[in-house]
C-alpha cells in the first residue's frame, strides 16, 4: 500500500482504522458525559436492565463484547456492587445476572448521559447522515 498518492494517506481510505478512529472519539466523548462507566460497562448494565436475569452467553449475545471480556466485566461490577451474578439453577456452569439497587441507580443516572453522549457522536453529522451511518453499523455489526 502506498504512503500517499495525493488523494489523502492510505488510513484515510481504510474502512477498518475509520471504524477505529470514530470509535475513539465516540468513547472519548463518552468518557467525559458518563465519568463513572466504560461504554462497555454502560452496554452490560443497560442490557441486564433490560432483561434481568440473563446469562453471561446472553449478554455477550447481545452485547457483541466477546466471552472473556464479558465475565470479566461481569465479575468486576459485581465486586462493585453494580451486579449480582449467581449460578443457575437449570444450568450449574452458567451465572445468571441481575442488577443490584446500585447498578439500577448507577444505570438510571447514567442513561441521560449516555444519550448526550450519542447526540454528541452524531452531531458532526446531517439528519440523513445520522439515520444512514447508524442503519450501516447495524448491518456492520451484525452476525
Amino acid at each position: 500500500m502506498s504512503k500517499h498518492n495525493g488523494n489523502g494517506s492510505s488510513l484515510e481510505r481504510l474502512a477498518v482504522h475509520l471504524l477505529h478512529r470514530a470509535g475513539q472519539v465516540a468513547d472519548e466523548i463518552f468518557g467525559r458525559e458518563v465519568h463513572s462507566l466504560t461504554p462497555r460497562q454502560f452496554a452490560v448494565l443497560a442490557c441486564v436492565g433490560e432483561s434481568d436475569g440473563l446469562s453471561q452467553t446472553d449478554i455477550v449475545e447481545q452485547t457483541g463484547v466477546d466471552r472473556s471480556t464479558i465475565a470479566e466485566l461481569v465479575r468486576r461490577m459485581a465486586k462493585k456492587g453494580l451486579l449480582q451474578r449467581r449460578r443457575s439453577k437449570q444450568d450449574a456452569r452458567a451465572y445468571v445476572v441481575r442488577l443490584t439497587d446500585s447498578g439500577r441507580g448507577t444505570l438510571k443516572s447514567a442513561e441521560p448521559k449516555a444519550l448526550r453522549a450519542d447526540t454528541a457522536v452524531l452531531a458532526r453529522l446531517s439528519g440523513e447522515q445520522r439515520k444512514a451511518f447508524v442503519e450501516a453499523l447495524k448491518v456492520i455489526g451484525s452476525s
